[in-house]
């Protein structure tokens, strides 16, 4: 898989880029909206830093693997969560049966 990225830098840039502001969108942002200007800034300096990231990566170190164990562990916590919103749902339904 490294080898493979090592050949196809543009496909690991796109890669990077849709982890990393993926990891973004659903740990760091803030429940309100920015500004679209701070937006804008925002994605570019996620594009750079998305840039420095695909260096590390041509440089063998496993950014991409790490970023999909990232995004494996927030589905993960993801499906907890629904999975207890329905045992709460399930128990208030038996609870006020009877």
């Amino acid at each position: 898989m490294q080898v493979w990225f090592a050949a196809h830098p543009v496909i690991a840039y796109i890669v990077i880029f849709v982890l990393l502001t993926y990891v973004y969108n659903q740990v760091f942002r803030v429940n309100q909206k920015l500004p679209i200007g701070k937006e804008i800034v925002l994605y570019i300096m996620m594009a750079v830093g998305s840039g420095m990231l695909l260096i590390f990566q041509h440089d063998k170190l496993p950014i991409i693997q790490c970023l999909l164990v990232a995004v494996g562990l927030m589905l993960l916590v993801r499906v907890r969560y629904f999975v207890e919103a329905r045992q709460k749902k399930k128990a208030a339904a038996l609870a006020k049966r009877q």
